[in-house]
Parts: C-alpha cells; sequence; structure tokens
C-alpha cells in the first residue's frame, strides 16, 4: 500500500529499501534539532548562514511545515559563549531611572548574592542598635519604677528608628536576565505577545507614597526581547502585531537595546524609565504569504536589508531518499512524544502513502508534518488502548478513520443531510442540474458534493441577455461564470444573449470560490438550453479555459472519495489529474473515473437522452469550421 500511483518513478518493491530496520525504534534520531527538519534543504541552507553571520529571517509557508523548528535550530548554531546576565540597579539619584549592569553570563547571581549579604549585615546592625536602644530604656524605667513610661518610651523609640534610614543603604539589584548555566543560546517564541511582554513593562505600584512603596528598580520587568539577548526571537504571524508594536521591535533591532517603561499610560509604572536595555537579537519572523499584508514597511525592508527571506515548501519529490526522510520523521515523532510505541515497516509504509495522497499531486510527498504527526500520535494512541507493544499497518489505518479533520467530519454529514433531503441525487436524469465537486478546509481538504442548477427564461430585454448567479460566489468563480457565455456561443452556436441564464449553486452556505466548477456551470447551463437531461450518477470536475479545454484542478482525490461516498458511479476530471489520483482501494471498486480533455468530451459522458447526439455533432461541425490557425498560439514578438 505505499504506493498506489501506477505512474511514480519508484516501484513499490523500492518504498523502504534506504534503511534496514523492523521498527521505526531502530532508526537513529539526529540530536540537533536542524539535521531534524525534512524536506527544506534550501531553508536550512540559508539558515545556518544566517546563524553564522547574525542574519535576520522571514519564513513564509504554510501551517505545519517546519517554521518553528527552522527557528529552534537556528538557536543551537548561535555560539552560547557571548551570553550575559543583565542586573537593574537603583539609581540613588534618579528612583525613576534605575540603572543597567552588564556581565557575562554567571556572574550575575554571585553580584545579588554579595548584595544580599551586606544589606543582611546592615539590617542586622540596625537592628541589634535598636534592641541594645530599647534595652537601656526599659532597664532605666524599671530601675526608676517607671513601668508605664518605660513601655511608651521604648515604643516610641522603635517607632522612630524603624522609620530611620542609614545615610548610605545597601540596596539589592534585582537579576533581570539570568543565563546562569545555560549552554545554549536562548530561544523565545514571543508569538501573539502584548506590548508589555514583548519590549517589557514597569509594575504599577499602589503604595507608591508614604515610603511604603516597592523600589522602581524592583518593578522593572524584561520584554521577550531583552530575555532573547544573544540568542533568537521568533514572532510567528508577525503581521498580527500592531503596528507601533512593530515601529518599536524595529527600533530595538536597529539598536541593540531598548529601554524598559511603563505600558500603561495610567500606571505608575509608565513614570519608570529605565536606561537602554540590551536585546541583541536575531528576528525570526513567520506566516503566511497573507501576513505580508499586515506588516509593517520598515520591518520588512530591515529584515530583507540585513537578512533572508524564505518561502518554505508545501511538498517535496517523492523518491526513495525523500520515502526515507520520512521514515526518519516517524521515529522523531515517536521519539518526541514518548508515549507511544514504535511502528512496524508496514505501518511506516502507510504513513508514507498517507503523505503521498496530502500532497494532493503526482510524484510528490506532503511537508506538512505537523498534520501528518497527528496521525501518527493517533495510532499510538490506539495501539496504547490495546496495549500493544509495535504499531501495526492496521492499526494507521483505524487511525485514519479516528483521526479526521473537522472538515472530514463536516463533508460527512454534508452529504447524509443533502441525501436525505434530496437536494442531489445519484441516479436517473435531470435537465439543468448537475453533480459539481467542491473542496472545503483548504487546497487540499475534504470533498463535497456541490449540486449546480441552471435555467434559461427569455431576455426581459431583446438581445441583451445576463447570466445571474446566486450561491456566495468569490470573485474567481464570478469570472469564471462570466466565461461560460463566450464557450457555449463558440462551441454549441446557441445565441445566448436572446436568454437570461440562472445559475444557482445549491445551498453552498460556506460559499463558492475559484474556477474548479467551470466545467459543471457549463454543463449545467447547454443542458438547460438544448432541454438535454443530465445523468444524476455522474458527478465532474474541471477548469475550463474560454478554447474549452478542461484544465487541472486541485484536490481530486478528496473529491472524488467523496463522490464515492455519495454513491456517485462515475466522476469526471480533467486528464492532467490522472497521476494526481490516489484514492484508497477501497474506493475503487466504487467508482468509475474518466479523463476528460474537451467540454466535448464531458458533454458526451455526462449527458443522456434525446438531442444528445445531434448536439455532439453540432459542436463537432463548428469545431470543423474553425480555420486551424485561429487555435495556434499567438506570437510572442
Amino acid at each position: 500500500m505505499a504506493n498506489n500511483n501506477p505512474n511514480s518513478e519508484v516501484s513499490p518493491d523500492e518504498t523502504l529499501k534506504i534503511r534496514s530496520y523492523k521498527t521505526s525504534g531502530d532508526i537513529e534520531v539526529p540530536d540537533k534539532i536542524i539535521d531534524q527538519i525534512i524536506g527544506q534543504k534550501e531553508a536550512v541552507e540559508t539558515v545556518i548562514k544566517a546563524a553564522k553571520q547574525r542574519r535576520n529571517v522571514l519564513l513564509i509557508g504554510e501551517p505545519g511545515v517546519g517554521k518553528s523548528m527552522l527557528a529552534k535550530g537556528m538557536a543551537e548554531l548561535l555560539p552560547p559563549e557571548e551570553l550575559q546576565d543583565i542586573l537593574v540597579y537603583p539609581n540613588m539619584e534618579d528612583n525613576h531611572n534605575p540603572l543597567i549592569g552588564v556581565m557575562p553570563a554567571g556572574e550575575g547571581r554571585n553580584v545579588v548574592t554579595n548584595y544580599k549579604i551586606k544589606a543582611k549585615g546592615q539590617e542586622e546592625r540596625k537592628n541589634m542598635f535598636m534592641i541594645v536602644i530599647i534595652s537601656l530604656i526599659l532597664i532605666i524605667g524599671f530601675f526608676m519604677k517607671q513601668y508605664l513610661a518605660a513601655i511608651i518610651a521604648a515604643g516610641i523609640v522603635l517607632l522612630v528608628l524603624m522609620q530611620m534610614k542609614p545615610r548610605t543603604t545597601v540596596m539589592v539589584p534585582k537579576l533581570l536576565i539570568n543565563n546562569d548555566r545555560k549552554n545554549m543560546a536562548p530561544f523565545v517564541d514571543a508569538t501573539g505577545a502584548h506590548a508589555g511582554a514583548l519590549l517589557g513593562d514597569v509594575r504599577h505600584d499602589p503604595y507608591q507614597s508614604g515610603g511604603l512603596g516597592t523600589p522602581a528598580h524592583e518593578r522593572v520587568e524584561p520584554g521577550m526581547i531583552h530575555r532573547a539577548n544573544k540568542g533568537v526571537l521568533y514572532v510567528d504571524e508577525i503581521g498580527s502585531l500592531k503596528m507601533k508594536t512593530q515601529q518599536e521591535l524595529l527600533t530595538a533591532m536597529q539598536e541593540k537595546k531598548y529601554q524598559i517603561t511603563g505600558q500603561s499610560e495610567t500606571s505608575s509604572g509608565a513614570m519608570v524609565r529605565s536606561q537602554e536595555v540590551p536585546c541583541d537579537f536575531v528576528l525570526v519572523a513567520s506566516g503566511n504569504l497573507h501576513v505580508l499584508e499586515g506588516m509593517h514597511p520598515a520591518l520588512r525592508s530591515r529584515i530583507r536589508g540585513y537578512g533572508y527571506e524564505v518561502f518554505m515548501k508545501d511538498t517535496m519529490k517523492d523518491t526513495p531518499e525523500n520515502r526515507d526522510k520520512l521514515v526518519q520523521f516517524v521515529a522523531q515523532e515517536v521519539s518526541k512524544d514518548g508515549r507511544i510505541p514504535h511502528f512496524s515497516r508496514e505501518a511506516v509504509a502507510e504513513i508514507i502513502h498517507e503523505a503521498q495522497r496530502r500532497a494532493g499531486k503526482k510524484e510528490a510527498l506532503t511537508l506538512k508534518l505537523r498534520d501528518l504527526g497527528g496521525l501518527v500520535r493517533a495510532a499510538g494512541d490506539i495501539v496504547k488502548g490495546e496495549k500493544a507493544e509495535v504499531v501495526t499497518l492496521e492499526h494507521v489505518l483505524s487511525a485514519k478513520k479516528l483521526a479526521r479533520t473537522l472538515e472530514q467530519q463536516i463533508a460527512d454529514r454534508y452529504i447524509v443531510q443533502k441525501k436525505r433531503y434530496s437536494i442531489f441525487k445519484s441516479e436517473g436524469g435531470e435537465v439543468g442540474k448537475v453533480n459539481g465537486l467542491a473542496i472545503i478546509g483548504g487546497h487540499f481538504g475534504s470533498g463535497i458534493i456541490m449540486p449546480i442548477a441552471a435555467e434559461a427564461a427569455p431576455a426581459h430585454i431583446k438581445d441583451a441577455g445576463k447570466i445571474i448567479a446566486t450561491g456566495k460566489l468569490g470573485e474567481i468563480a464570478k469570472e469564471a461564470v462570466q466565461n461560460v457565455s463566450a464557450l457555449i456561443k463558440k462551441h454549441t452556436g446557441t445565441d445566448i444573449s436572446t436568454y437570461d441564464i440562472h445559475i444557482q449553486f445549491v445551498q453552498s452556505h460556506e460559499g463558492v470560490e475559484g474556477d474548479s466548477a467551470s466545467v459543471s456551470v457549463a454543463t449545467a447551463v447547454i443542458s438547460a438550453l438544448e432541454n438535454i437531461p443530465i445523468d444524476q450518477s455522474v458527478a465532474l470536475t474541471g477548469s475550463l479555459s474560454i478554447r474549452g479545454e478542461v484544465l487541472p484542478v486541485g484536490g481530486v482525490t478528496a473529491k472524488i472519495e467523496a463522490a464515492a461516498d455519495a454513491g456517485i458511479r462515475k466522476v469526471l476530471i480533467p486528464k492532467s489529474n490522472m497521476d494526481d489520483v490516489l484514492i484508497e482501494d477501497h474506493y475503487r471498486k466504487k467508482i468509475e473515473i474518466v479523463p476528460v480533455e474537451t467540454l466535448s468530451d464531458v458533454l458526451e459522458h455526462a449527458l443522456v437522452g434525446k438531442g444528445k447526439k445531434s448536439l455532439l455533432d453540432k459542436m463537432q461541425k463548428i469545431t470543423d469550421m474553425v480555420p486551424k490557425g485561429i487555435l495556434q498560439k499567438p506570437a510572442t514578438h
């Protein structure tokens, strides 16, 4: 089961020949995080260069492809001998401007300890002086038999002495950043941090008057930028930070030091501003392509000018070497989890097969390994429940049913509800109604049946017919519907300007985007115009060019499986997508997969009943009448 793709470069016998092992426990897991990253060779090489030169990095890619692992791996590569301890001292001249001290890692704790010893000695001398004075007063009072007066006098003296401060009070500094006994540069994940946590803050002091308040230097709290000094500051979804916060982050990156002050204007901490605190960090920012819209232009310019921008891959080529990397991935996941047993060879082969399916295209393996790791853990949990020693193929197959995504669960419920209320049919024939196929939950999510209905009515205004589409269509979907009119006129010879054509994406509450339904729309409209039924046991997907060619679309495997679950017996897909089909074995007996190249091929398989042959003959005649030179590609010079 490791390789169901007949056109793959790798035969089934080659699947697991790279390493000789019985279970994933025989696979050695690399110690360094950077060596555990799978399939991102170019990104790893860039990060290694960036670590040597202390350059900032912007990682762009889909969730779960290894962006945070790269950032952690970069922290391992930075030299730990440069780590520093940072202390904050009281400023005797200006209490609201605490002083900052920097020293090599490990020395800060010793400094604080020495100050505590001095402060303790000073406090002990003060207490001893108080005891001597009070004892003397009590002895004199008792000797003169003035007991009450002696007690009152002792109390007054005690209060006075407690309020008195020596000329040189020993105040203990606060250890702001402690890197004692750390053998790796710090890695700080600042994802989702608010301004105070990221940039530092000064706590509010409700007892700031009357001598009861906490000294300002003790209320200073370091930010994540300061904790990441000499290390890596990682910020995922960097564009979600407020613009003001991004500006302050940029200032810290440029100056490599940043003052700490209270972030709330209504807090007493806003009156305190420390000296500049070192924050010489390497920024690793990440997100998907949309995150760039929310990034401050100057911040991105700083990264681009003094670092690297990396676009992460979400698939890798399906080769023996890359499959071998997935064997290592399974061993890593088991080792990291620490609570699940190792996988047999057959179980690992099924994980690799699932990586092929999730890639969504021919001769590729997915690199969305966080999601694939969820399947590994689900299979392991099943084994723990059974108290078995090794994860087998059957356990992985059971886990695939157990660990279904929300989109898959929604799609299953969707199909049941649609069939119960006859929103779509899987048998018979109907005019103007077709079973389209769509994806929910992203490009490679779960497939669903999307019924599309079309009706042609005489135009309200002569020769001014319109195409009216409903169903929460996105911009690309709207444009695809408009292109259908040109296709129909060209390939069928029907002048649709005399009709108002209504197209409904039936109960598409979640909306429709993309052009993968354009084949279905064209079929439904032609059926309505020509009054020819569509076979309801057929479902179809594909994008149409304005020349009538059926172009490839994404998610064909999930769409085919959804059609089979819905009772559909035949599915039409673009011929160029045939190598992308990696359906489970039990679906192969349920459904026939028909590759199509042109709109004529689609109608040949989708239409039934009277009128079908004459329509196809008419389309063929029109195609033959078009001079071949017109269909040639235009010159580019």
